[in-house]
């Protein structure tokens, strides 16, 4: 008010124009002529700002922020601050914005502010196209209340973060890879490459924390191999920052959305995620590729089920049987030949537990996870 005084009865003394005065003041020339009408019409008590003492209509009702407290409270308690936005704007008609929730949380000390970052880390660039890089790798964590850690599988893609398979199975190994290999290759084609960590389902590492060792493939090294996916090993937790990232989100995030739809079994969970969960994740999180296109390979003729599975090879018994896995495999009857005896066989594993024997390249039986065959089963 001072400032202004001054300047307008320099302005009066014609010491300098409208114009002039309102650029020292740092307002408009419309600005500086309203003000000066209000000071000659009502004295200094016309500069007052007239938001004074009024509520502002942005503010949120007493009752509505009694509301929020009360939600946290109780159905929400422990959800970030966004992820509790969120449901407030999705399932409650919350009209206001993240920075009051989160500012109305750290008030009331239902949430505490997040720790200062460190020092920054530039991260790896993203791959530009989808289907250049894919991210596979399991997080073992309490998932479901009441029940043991279960381990989440998660094969997701580097150029956009989109997540495209996850399940909870009881332990990660080779029969979950190649089950979530199998969903996307499937639905999306193959990949240019794969990168995981060197489980000892992934590679075989003669030393502990030392290098992978190429010339002795796993089952899922010769399958990614025979379908030419490039397979890469990860040899840090950084290395594999971005699955890690995700993982972090998704043991804050699922384990919530889990509890809150009251979901306590694994075949229920699975379905949960497939149908809700995964859809607004990657509409939440995932991002558009720096490049339009896409890098997956289609493919057609091509049963991924007989390559995304256990295969190994066994001689065939006097009695004209297959061990395996402590299975007895009875080879049936053959217009082939009259019976197999010493011949070598493949035994093919498949990820749901049922099995198969071939003999080159054609497939002599089928059987149960039992071993029983299953021609014989369906007939009975």
């Amino acid at each position: 008010m001072i400032k202004f005084l001054s300047l307008l009865s320099r302005y009066e003394a014609a010491e300098f124009s409208q114009l002039e005065a309102a650029e020292l003041l740092g307002v408009g020339e419309r600005t500086f002529r309203r003000w000066r009408q209000r000071y000659e019409e009502e004295g200094e008590a016309g500069l007052l700002d007239r938001r004074l003492g009024k509520a502002s209509v942005k503010r949120v009702p007493v009752d509505r922020s009694e509301e929020v407290e009360a939600l946290y409270r109780g159905r929400y308690a422990g959800f970030t601050a966004k992820h509790f936005h969120e449901h407030l704007v999705r399932m409650h008609g919350f009209k206001w914005g993240y920075t009051w929730t989160k500012t109305f949380l750290h008030g009331r000390g239902l949430l505490e502010k997040a720790p200062k970052r460190g020092a920054h880390r530039r991260k790896r660039e993203r791959r530009p196209l989808p289907g250049m890089m894919l991210h596979q790798d399991g997080s073992r964590h309490m998932w479901l209340e009441g029940r043991p850690a279960l381990d989440l599988i998660v094969t997701l893609d580097d150029a956009t973060s989109q997540i495209y398979s996850a399940f909870l199975v009881e332990e990660e190994g080779t029969a979950s890879t190649f089950r979530a290999l199998a969903e996307v290759f499937g639905e999306h084609g193959l990949p240019l490459s794969l990168y995981t960590d060197r489980g000892a389902h992934y590679f075989h590492t003669p030393e502990a924390g030392g290098k992978v060792d190429r010339s002795k493939p796993t089952q899922v090294g010769r399958a990614l191999a025979h379908l030419g996916v490039e397979h890469i090993a990860a040899y840090s937790p950084q290395a594999r920052g971005r699955s890690e990232r995700v993982f972090q989100t998704l043991q804050d995030r699922l384990v919530k959305e889990l509890a809150l739809a009251g979901i306590d079994t694994v075949a229920a969970a699975n379905r949960f995620l497939r149908e809700v969960y995964i859809p607004s994740h990657n509409a939440r999180f995932a991002v558009a590729p720096t490049q339009e296109g896409s890098a997956f390979v289609a493919i057609s003729g091509v049963d991924l089920c007989e390559i995304l599975c256990v295969q190994e090879e066994r001689q065939v018994g006097n009695d004209n049987c297959v061990s395996f896995n402590r299975l007895k495999l009875q080879i049936p009857e053959s217009p082939l030949r009259a019976h197999f005896v010493k011949a070598r066989v493949k035994v093919r594993c498949y990820p749901d537990g049922t099995h198969a024997v071939f003999h080159g390249p054609r497939c002599l039986a089928r059987y149960d996870e039992k071993g029983a065959l299953q021609e014989e089963r369906k007939a009975a």
